[in-house]
């Protein structure tokens, strides 16, 4: 087996090779700052096992729907069955936003990096933000 570090040399058995949990993912999640002008909602959703992802960003007449789009699950390790986040890609033509999420305490830690691929000069960038699961207790 080869490996480029050694926590990625592990033993792989029946029991490592069961499909993760992903139902630590799946709901409605807020962007804990309310004055975000990025992202605002996270809409992860699963079917037969996979998740996909719709996210809603703040425009200027309202949110502005993304769309849904598919999501690579990433466990803790190589040999673990526990989840530990997930990588998308946005493709919007003029630009890419890549999200890269991870679970921690209870939140989802977004990472974004947002690529400019049209002539406007703008500057590609990156933001992180914590989104919490809406439980609809209140």
């Amino acid at each position: 087996m080869k490996f480029a570090q050694i926590c990625d040399r592990v033993e792989i058995d029946g029991a490592t090779n069961a499909p993760l949990d992903i139902s630590a993912l799946s709901g409605n999640w807020l962007n804990s700052n309310p004055d975000t002008t990025g992202i605002a909602r996270l809409v992860m959703s699963e079917t037969n096992g996979k998740l996909s992802l719709q996210v809603y960003a703040v425009g200027p007449n309202g949110l502005i729907d993304w769309g849904t789009t598919a999501v690579n699950i990433l466990a803790a390790g190589p040999a673990s069955r526990v989840i530990a986040g997930f990588t998308c890609l946005y493709d919007f033509g003029f630009a890419e936003t890549v999200l890269q999420g991870m679970i921690l305490k209870g939140l989802i830690v977004l990472a974004q990096i947002h690529h400019f691929k049209d002539e406007s000069q703008r500057v590609d960038y990156f933001v992180r933000e914590y989104f919490s699961l809406a439980h609809g207790r209140y």
